[in-house]
């Protein structure tokens, strides 16, 4: 078990640096203080080949100029914010629009793009980097001054916990996600259309024509979001639903969860025989599967294009302060916000 820090790059005179996390199986988890943004992650497959199961760039630069969110830690507020504006304790706030007219993922200086402090975490059982940040009162036009802390742990059962903890000292929104792209192939052999998602939930969100919720929150009994059962990403984006269709003919949508630290979430690669469990105690995870990566991009050798990767985004529901029947994602003035989501790596029996 070990964490071999590196300097990537430098970004406004000050160093980027890469962690890489070493378990004792030879899982490794490379992330840096750029966005805590995970860049690779390498696991094995059913005949114990070790390759990296994430989307993202060789090189730095991209990072900061055409990277959809590979990896990164998604803040203030994850998803959409309807007209960039919101109403809080009677104060109107109005936000950046950097998708149309709406605000989107935190806005055009997001937690994504932004350099956070590090700290290495070393124990016996798990390993580690504390990320921290202080997004200023009034950062892309929030309230509050909100202190940020994100930890990346390692431990030896093939376990990445991301626990995400903050306070502010002004009632404001917050809504953590990590928007990392998963591929189980290994080393993007493949678009992940054969891979399988089972996903305890029985309700999702549905959407309008800019991607905002409507409000509606709907059963997936007899439609391709009932995947209670598993089913292969190609099997429910192939077909004419209107909200399939929508979104560029895939998954964008926000799954309301039935249960937590429960193996909610389940995606497989029956070909490489690599699993990904994801438990969380967030209300829902957005299930994107990347329908609109442009053409374009150079991703570890690999030319972009639609179903590389999929994200599985454990977050409060998006825009959840416009639908007061939604939880709230409102962060009361000197209370503790803390949330955990665990990606269990493995592989199937045989």
């Amino acid at each position: 078990m070990k964490v071999i820090p590196e300097k990537w790059a430098e970004i406004n005179q000050q160093p980027v640096i890469s962690f890489t996390l070493i378990n004792d199986h030879g899982i490794e988890i490379t992330c840096m203080n750029y966005g805590c943004i995970i860049t690779k992650i390498i696991a094995p497959d059913k005949n114990g080949n070790y390759e990296n199961i994430v989307l993202g760039f060789n090189r730095f630069e991209p990072y900061l100029t055409n990277s959809p969110y590979f990896g990164a830690v998604i803040g203030r507020v994850a998803g959409r914010i309807q007209g960039a504006s919101f109403e809080l304790d009677g104060k109107i706030y109005r936000l950046c629009k950097n998708e149309n007219n709406n605000h989107l993922h935190g806005g055009i200086k997001g937690f994504h793009h932004v350099l956070w402090d590090a700290e290495i975490v070393e124990k016996d059982e798990e390993i580690g980097v504390r990320f921290s940040y202080t997004s200023p009162d009034g950062e892309e036009g929030y309230p509050g001054a909100v202190h940020v802390q994100v930890t990346y742990l390692l431990n030896k059962e093939n376990e990445l916990i991301i626990s995400y903890h903050a306070h502010s000292d002004k009632n404001t929104l917050l809504n953590l996600t990590n928007h990392t792209y998963f591929n189980l192939s290994g080393n993007i052999k493949r678009d992940i259309l054969d891979h399988e998602l089972k996903i305890k939930s029985d309700r999702f969100l549905e959407l309008d024509q800019e991607l905002i919720p409507t409000g509606a929150i709907l059963d997936v009994t007899n439609t391709p979001f009932d995947l209670r059962q598993g089913k292969k990403i190609k099997d429910g984006i192939m077909t004419n639903h209107s909200q399939i269709e929508l979104v560029g003919q895939g998954y964008d949508h926000p799954f309301v969860l039935n249960t937590h630290h429960d193996e909610e979430i389940v995606l497989q690669d029956p070909e490489s025989g690599r699993t990904l469990t994801i438990e969380t105690d967030e209300v829902g995870v957005v299930v994107y599967t990347g329908n609109q990566l442009q053409s374009g991009m150079d991703i570890y050798g690999v030319p972009s294009r639609k179903y590389l990767g999929i994200c599985l985004e454990t977050q409060g529901l998006p825009d959840a302060v416009h639908h007061p029947h939604f939880p709230s994602y409102v962060l009361q003035a000197n209370q503790n916000y803390s949330s955990v989501t665990k990606y269990k790596f493995g592989v199937l029996k045989s």
